[in-house]
């Protein structure tokens, strides 16, 4: 009876055995692939477009408009860590009229240090540094531009939609220091503040 009940336990050893081997091809575990993530890492550049709102310091004009652009940068990844540096030059319809002054942003441009975490394709992140902008005013027929050096920082979130291609929204504030113009008598500069909107190409 000892000598059949040990026949039946290494027959059944024996059967279970070659039903697992039959699972993995050559009897050698499978293991899945692992997940593939977004790469960050690289040069980039593309354009946005936005809207910026703000004020000029010592006046009481409030310039508004639509703002757009082309930006470049390079990224370095550590794991989910994204950091890098960004380059802007953007064009602006930003002016307001309070007579008898009129103040206006035709251009800015900034250049920052950019710092993130990364989930995958999707990368938010912190922006601060640099900016040099022109501002021009008038009081009736006088007109004085100037250009200003200054600060720009944000916050940012950015969608890698394929291993080349990237969709982003930004806010941005911009702080142009004042100078003194002829026009109002007193020092002016701008404040002001940005929503806009972004593609990248990945190099």
């Amino acid at each position: 009876m000892k000598k059949a009940i040990c026949a039946a336990a290494t027959a059944l050893t024996a059967m279970s055995g070659a039903a697992v081997a039959a699972d993995f091809p050559g009897g050698a575990p499978y293991y899945a692939p692992a997940p593939r993530y977004y790469n960050w890492a690289g040069a980039y550049a593309g354009a946005n477009i936005g809207y910026q709102w703000g004020d000029i310091t010592n006046n009481p004009t409030n310039p508004s408009g639509i703002e757009g652009g082309l930006q470049a940068g390079y990224n370095w990844q550590r794991g989910q860590f994204v950091f890098g540096a960004e380059a802007d030059l953007q064009a602006s319809g930003a002016e307001d009229t309070f007579a008898p002054y009129k103040f206006s942003n035709p251009w800015f441009g900034t250049l920052r240090g950019r710092a993130g975490v990364a989930f995958n394709n999707i990368l938010f992140y912190g922006t601060l540094g640099l900016a040099v902008g022109e501002l021009k005013g008038q009081n009736f027929a006088l007109e004085e531009t100037k250009t200003h050096g200054g600060w720009a920082g944000g916050l940012g979130l950015e969608v890698g939609f394929n291993p080349n291609w990237s969709a982003r929204v930004e806010y941005l504030y911009m702080d142009l220091s004042s100078r003194a113009y002829s026009i109002t008598g007193v020092d002016n500069g701008l404040q002001t503040n940005m929503i806009r909107f972004g593609i990248n190409y990945h190099f």
